[in-house]
């Protein structure tokens, strides 16, 4: 073990030193992720091939694959690696049209025909028969970050290769092709052409260690570094479709899939824009339904697996090198264990069965595991688990997943030993004298000073939020920044579904973290934002959509209890909601799960069809194809029951080893100059060669503070003022803690000497109205002082509108006078009778205000005739000599102008 220990510190200070190094070495340089040049694709067709014709947005350079259309079964792909011109692509295309004319003359059809247009390929699937293509034919923008653009699907094409002359046929094909297209590739999946959405902000700001001189070359100083980034397979939802494709194309073809949950919204700071990203990554391993995937597999993978990552940037400043970042990504998933629940009984709650005792904590050693080299410690766990009930039910969970956890820390040095916080958030929701939102902050406070968060670009606060954690670079304007904070370490939230109480205390998380993101970006001066302003709202709302969109993903229904539920602000209303979400889920559980389970099986490659097994339909459980080690010969090889974690992470802790030693992992890296579209993301974000309306621009169309959030009445519009709705009253937590006093010695009980249930300074409860209107005002009142008026029921016009009526000044009155005055004398209307007592005091206002003055040029303007001005002389010889000049033939040029203009051919055209 000493060896093994020697080696890994060996090898982790190699990495260290590289990584630095590469580092100070590159600090001049502009380091960029590689943009793919194909983002247009359309499909030609023969009777032999298809011919996939790949461009870039401006349509300048093309690319060509070759798919043979006579295997029956076999993909054959030629990708013949060269790079057309327009002229040259229409030549090509041409000449095929020619070669294959002859073999449909009968048909009285072209030899090349056009199929489908799209946008880019999320791969290739086969069943029975032949290979299957699926294109993207409908794309959405959801997301810029650093002038990098996310695209959401919004439809796609699914077409087969063979043609009828090779074609076997299967009589399960079509329900194959059925269950496949049940995943519906328009919900929720997106990609990017540069950005690596499989991986955080912070892995893909971090430079790979094995940059090398001699992959570099030219004048590096006014050079932009593009690399090809490697994805975490772990989130990319179309892995199994690219096998068999990846390995035979270029790099430009290859798109990435994540499947989740991405929104983005503009945070309008008097005219500066702050964008508001969160990106929820759902993992493809052991992915399932909410009843039919629990716990985790043998491999160490849980369900309902999803890494939430919350950005927040400044969009005034694109560049991804150049820009102030900053990010905090967090985890969510099952408790890691061999655990189920039967659903063969229909009752709303299944009992929960351990399937296999784990005294050793395998299953959770290698989660664990897993976790520490992708984000480093310390690893916190939020068990918002029940912990006491009258019959055991998910107290079962809660008491194995601290068994595991003390059982494993006995072997973890103590400074990187994971935390675990057991917290009965249900239990805790009911009492009414207990503020869950504020103690879920209490602990995200305490978390977040440990693991800290991502910030990328200038800034001094940094260094005070993040002590010893920030290494701040010394830079000037003419050199790109790199990180100065990181994150180490990740919180873990679970509940039993890792739905409703897990979306709750990661929103807790969320706006934490929110108000030191906008601290370090030294856009509020302390580092909180409160709940009521239109900041928080925005988060609140985000978080409520990831919320929705992961519970029907996996439950089949959307949040049963929301943020406002747990915040104890939400209206009667949403109880019959929360029942109508209840029963869907329910309905979606008993009776279309184990499809859904099918399809996602078939589409995730975990059941792969085979003439020689039988159909994915006849199976009674899934449970040996998530379980591979149970259906292997050879014996397993476990880890030892106290090394559970892979030696080599711990000279990289508290850091995440898969980030300190990235490398290019072989890939050729990429040299160019400013403005490549290949480096350079401008193209791709202002797309200067199309002709754009503003109202369809992306920017114009997301979420933004002031236009969707902001309350008409409001007067300061600063997204961080607190706002308090008309017909609300905001008091603080004593006023509230007063009236409840009151009303209860009214009511004969004694004075409490407990802090009341009222909702803290940075919300506000109707219970402080309740109190109000629980005084009658015809009992009993001890003291004339205590008379509670309309003023202290109802809100003022200001705090409703914004505006106050005053008595009017006499200045004002003057002014009021002289335009009505103005009026009667434009009109020489006067209506004597209704004006006689003021008549005398109106008509000497009249003569006295009323005296116009005339502006215009013209001695007589008016609608009907108007008398032009005299020009002089000089203005009219002025205009004769510039007509004549138009009408003559003009003169020779001049030899120093006409050499001026063949140097600017030469150069601009000629390029001599």
């Amino acid at each position: 073990m000493s060896q093994l220990l020697r080696a890994s510190s060996i090898n982790y200070q190699l990495c260290k030193s590289r990584l630095h190094a590469s580092s100070r070495r590159y600090l001049k340089m502009m380091l960029n992720p590689v943009i793919s040049t194909i983002q247009r694709v359309v499909l030609y067709e023969t009777k032999a091939r298809f011919y996939l014709v790949g461009s870039n947005n401006t349509e300048t350079k093309f690319k060509v694959l070759k798919i043979d259309r006579t295997e029956p079964k076999d993909l054959v792909i030629h990708d013949d690696r060269m790079v057309y011109s327009k002229v040259e692509i229409k030549q090509l295309l041409t000449m095929i049209n020619e070669g294959n004319k002859s073999k449909l003359v009968q048909r009285g059809s072209s030899g090349l025909s056009h199929t489908v247009s799209a946008f880019g390929i999320v791969g290739f699937i086969r069943f029975l028969e032949g290979y299957y293509v699926i294109l993207i034919t409908k794309r959405r923008r959801i997301a810029v970050i650093g002038g990098h653009t996310m695209y959401k699907i919004e439809d796609t094409s699914m077409i087969y290769i063979p043609n009828d002359t090779v074609r076997q046929q299967h009589s399960d094909e079509s329900r194959y092709v059925k269950i496949f297209q049940t995943v519906d590739l328009s919900s929720n999946f997106y990609f990017s052409y540069s950005y690596d959405l499989t991986h955080s902000l912070q892995h893909n700001f971090t430079k790979p260690n094995d940059l090398d001189e001699a992959k570099l070359s030219g004048n590096v100083d006014q050079s932009k570094i593009g690399i090809h980034s490697h994805p975490n397979y772990k989130y990319a939802w179309n892995s199994h479709l690219l096998k068999g494709f990846e390995n035979v194309v270029q790099s430009e073809w290859i798109l990435y899939v994540i499947h989740g949950f991405m929104g983005q919204s503009n945070i309008c700071i008097f005219g500066k824009s702050i964008y508001l990203t969160l990106i929820a990554r759902r993992s493809n391993q052991f992915a399932g339904t909410r009843f039919l995937k629990r716990g985790a597999n043998c491999e160490g993978k849980v369900a309902n697996e999803v890494e939430t990552e919350q950005i927040v940037h400044d969009a005034s400043v694109m560049s991804a090198t150049r820009g102030r970042y900053t990010s905090y990504t967090q985890l969510r998933g099952s408790v890691p264990g061999m655990w189920s629940q039967d659903i063969s009984n229909m009752v709303p709650k299944p009992p929960i069965t351990l399937d296999i005792s784990d005294p050793y904590a395998y299953i959770a050693g290698r989660h664990f595991s897993e976790v520490l080299d992708r984000y480093g410690a310390p690893i916190v766990i939020l068990n918002l688990v029940k912990k006491r009930e009258k019959r055991r039910h998910e107290s079962i969970l809660s008491e194995q997943l601290e068994s595991a956890v003390s059982y494993l820390n006995q072997f973890l040095p103590p400074q990187y030993a994971i935390s675990y916080i057991a917290w009965d958030m249900a239990r805790l929701t009911k009492n009414k004298n207990v503020n869950v939102m504020a103690r879920l902050a209490d602990i995200a406070h305490s978390v977040i000073k440990r693991t800290g968060f991502f910030h990328s670009g200038p800034g001094m606060k940094c260094k005070v939020l993040m002590g010893d954690r920030c290494a701040a670079a010394n830079s000037t304007s003419h050199q790109p920044v790199i990180p100065i904070c990181r994150q180490s370490g990740v919180a873990r939230t679970n509940c039993v579904d890792c739905l409703d109480r897990t979306n709750t205390a990661q929103f807790a998380f969320g706006k934490c973290v929110f108000g030191y993101q906008l601290y370090a970006l030294n856009v509020i001066d302390k580092p909180d934002v409160d709940f009521d302003s239109d900041a928080a709202r925005m988060l609140e709302e985000l978080y409520e959509d990831h919320g929705d969109t992961l519970a029907l993903q996996y439950g089949g229904s959307q949040l049963v209890h929301s943020v406002s539920t747990y915040r104890k602000i939400s209206p009667w209303t949403a109880h019959s909601r929360d029942i109508m979400q209840t029963l869907s889920r329910y309905y979606s559980n008993a009776f279309s799960d184990t499809d859904k389970q099918s399809c996602l099986n078939l589409f995730l490659g975990v059941f792969q069809p085979n003439h020689n097994k039988p159909p994915l339909w006849d199976l009674p459980t899934d449970y040996y194809l998530h379980h591979k080690d149970t259906v292997t010969l050879a014996p397993r090889k476990r880890r030892s029951y106290t090394e559970w974690y892979d030696l080599r992470l711990l000279e990289a802790l508290p850091y995440p080893y898969d980030e300190l030693c990235k490398s290019t992992n072989g890939n050729s890296v990429l040299v160019s100059h400013l403005g490549d579209e290949r480096v350079d993301p401008y193209m791709e974000y202002y797309h200067p060669y199309e002709r754009t309306v503003f109202a369809d621009l992306f920017c114009s169309s997301m979420s933004h503070s002031i236009r969707d959030f902001m309350p008409k009445f409001a007067v300061n519009y600063s997204p961080f003022t607190v706002r308090v709705q008309p017909g609300r009253r905001k008091e603080s937590s004593k006023t509230v803690q007063k009236l409840t006093a009151e009303r209860k010695n009214y009511a004969g009980s004694p004075s409490p000497t407990t802090e009341s249930s009222s909702s803290s300074d940075d919300s506000s409860s109707d219970d402080e109205y309740k109190a109000m209107f629980l005084t009658s005002p015809m009992s009993p009142i001890q003291g004339g002082d205590n008379i509670i008026s309309l003023k202290d029921i109802f809100p003022t016009m200001k705090q409703t509108y914004g505006v106050e009526l005053e008595k009017t000044s006499r200045h004002d009155v003057q002014i009021y006078q002289k335009f009505v005055a103005l009026q009667l004398n434009a009109t020489q209307k006067c209506i004597e009778a209704s004006l006689a007592p003021e008549l005398p005091r109106i008509r000497k206002s009249m003569k006295r205000t009323t005296k116009l003055i005339h502006m215009s040029a013209f001695s007589l303007d008016s609608s009907y005739d108007v008398t032009p001005p005299t020009v002089s002389r000089k203005s009219k010889a002025i205009y004769e000599s510039y007509v004549s000049k138009g009408q003559k033939v003009p003169k020779s040029c001049e030899p120093k102008d006409y050499k001026k203009y063949q140097e600017y051919i030469n150069t601009k055209f000629l390029k001599v």
